[in-house]
């Protein structure tokens, strides 16, 4: 049985496993490769190896956009995960007949153009559009005042773009969370907020953690938004290696900065497989004795 058990296992594995080394370990090794590789003039890849990509990575200018590529995301998912826990608490305690209305309204942004959408907010953030028109005339801000090509913009739809991603693996969790736990933590004394972050946080614990991979690492790799919304002073990775690869086609030197960007999004993830690894292993005596 347990033979039949485990060639069941590798055949359920086996495709998820062939599909992850094509699309992610087989190009990360690429792209790991040219950077040892020296740039042809014509835009493609020379022949022979050297280190000159490695040395010419010690560009004093990307210090500062790699820390801004840091702080930008990681202030996203902070963001984005203060907005979704009590977003996705709220939806999974409301009426189930709101629950249609709540999920459609995450949904939407969806439904349009990713482009459409960071376009809108250049818009509405433009000198003359809606939101600074607004601000000028509630006397928030001066009119000299300059919303769009900022970090701040970066910011503000990089967290729009990313949220409905936090919420919905939340909502998802907090759906199947057995709330009576936090009645009678409520019964025993303790506060809203006691409860709420003592026993529905630590409960959905999985989610939150899936919640941070899905919005930290594309926030890390984003450069349309960058791009579109941020100026010379909002740059990240991501328009760097776009420049180096497009602009000045030089394909070893993107890979160099691909290769930094990847080595920064794997971190977090080989964190998180390795706390889920540790809460497996602390759950494991607690279900043997349940069984």
């Amino acid at each position: 049985m347990t033979r039949r058990r485990r060639i069941y296992e590798w055949f359920v594995t086996a495709p998820s496993f062939f599909w992850l080394s094509w699309l992610f370990v087989i190009p990360t090794l690429v792209v790991f490769a040219i950077l040892f590789k020296p740039a042809d003039p014509y835009g493609g890849i020379g022949s022979g190896w050297t280190l000159e990509t490695l040395r010419s990575l010690g560009n004093p200018n990307y210090p500062a956009i790699i820390w801004r590529t840091l702080w930008l995301s990681i202030l996203t998912t902070v963001l984005c995960l203060l907005l979704a826990l009590p977003t996705g608490y709220y939806m999974a305690r409301v009426d189930k007949k709101w629950h249609n209305m709540l999920l459609l309204m995450i949904i939407t942004p969806f439904m349009t153009s990713f482009l459409v959408r960071i376009f809108a907010w250049k818009t509405l953030l433009h000198p003359e559009g809606l939101i600074k028109q607004g601000l000028v005339f509630l006397g928030l801000i001066s009119p000299e005042a300059t919303l769009l090509y900022t970090p701040e913009a970066v910011l503000l739809v990089m967290v729009y773009t990313e949220l409905p991603f936090a919420i919905l693996p939340i909502f998802t969790a907090a759906e199947k969370f057995d709330f009576h736990l936090v009645e009678a933590a409520r019964d025993l004394g303790a506060g809203p907020l006691t409860a709420f972050f003592k026993v529905f946080v630590p409960g959905i614990s999985r989610a939150i953690a899936t919640a941070v991979l899905v919005v930290l690492i594309p926030a890390l790799g984003s450069y349309v938004i960058p791009d579109v919304v941020g100026g010379p002073n909002s740059e990240m990775i991501g328009n760097k290696i776009a420049q180096r690869a497009f602009s000045d086609r030089n394909l070893p030197h993107a890979s160099g900065l691909a290769a930094i960007l990847t080595l920064t999004v794997l971190i977090p993830m080989i964190v998180s497989l390795f706390l889920q690894t540790r809460e497996d292993q602390k759950q494991a005596p607690i279900l043997q004795e349940k069984a």
